[in-house]
């Protein structure tokens, strides 16, 4: 685990868009260009890190605050994994990692404002970690298969 590199940006692409375009766990737009998704994923978040196993990126998660000012203390995280390297341990050796980066750099709670709630694998490691449901957002997430479907609000304080 190591912060990205600019370098390391068409290993993340090459998982990012086929993940997005599925359209079943991110909101970005299933058509999202390269450089929008680059600005995304690289340029707009505090740090972004890579997972690294023989030579490859095989996941990758972004730390930024969930809101400014008097809520910076909380940040939002991102995590890919590269749908080869699933079943692995790397979704959870990205969000231990994350956890600790973000009390690092001086967080004290992480927010998942959009978890789908039909990403059952996703919200049971979730919760493995620490992390609890504090929302539902009713039919706030167009899944591409399922239609309008819940999106969950997990939270975790890092103290």
């Amino acid at each position: 685990m190591r912060h990205a590199t600019p370098g390391d940006w068409s290993g993340i692409w090459s998982f990012f868009r086929p993940i997005v375009e599925a359209g079943e766990s991110y909101p970005y737009p299933s058509d999202i260009s390269e450089d929008a998704a680059r600005a995304a994923w690289m340029d707009t978040p505090s740090a972004t890190y890579v997972a690294v196993r023989d030579g490859r990126v095989v996941g990758s998660y972004y730390l930024k605050p969930n809101q400014p000012g008097r809520g910076a203390h909380v940040c939002n995280a991102g995590y890919m994994v590269d749908p080869a390297a699933r079943g692995g341990g790397v979704a959870t050796a990205l969000c231990v990692h994350s956890q600790a980066e973000a009390r690092r750099l001086g967080f004290r709670a992480m927010q998942f404002n959009l978890v789908v709630a039909s990403n059952a694998a996703a919200i049971h490691l979730w919760r493995k970690l620490g992390f609890e449901q504090v929302g539902v957002l009713p039919r706030a997430f167009d899944h591409a298969r399922l239609g309008l479907v819940d999106a969950l609000v997990l939270y975790r304080w890092l103290d």
